[in-house]
């Protein structure tokens, strides 16, 4: 049995589909080069560390806060961080991606 023949996975009948769809579309995929690879790794490893610094600081922020209405305020501040962080990380890989 070649592998053309072998039962595919849910996973890889949806990754065709979708390929499908792209040609049908006229979506191109090119392949990223190692400068984009590079700059999308340096992008990650910025972004998570700034979530680490500001969950450290979360931490402390934390352990002095005494009434739950601040501890409350703390999480959403820290909740809202994160998401910026993790939004604007998003943003400079999708910025790289695209070749912009």
């Amino acid at each position: 049995m070649a592998d053309q023949d072998a039962p595919k996975s849910a996973y890889e009948l949806a990754m065709a589909r979708l390929r499908k769809k792209d040609e049908e579309e006229g979506v191109v995929e090119r392949p990223l080069t190692e400068a984009q690879r590079a700059a999308i790794a340096e992008a990650r490893k910025v972004g998570e560390a700034r979530l680490a610094e500001r969950e450290i600081m979360h931490r402390s922020q934390r352990a002095r806060a005494a009434d739950p209405e601040a501890l409350e305020k703390l999480e959403q501040e820290y909740r809202r961080d994160r998401e910026r962080i993790t939004s604007e990380r998003d943003r400079k890989i999708e910025e790289i991606r695209g070749g912009k």
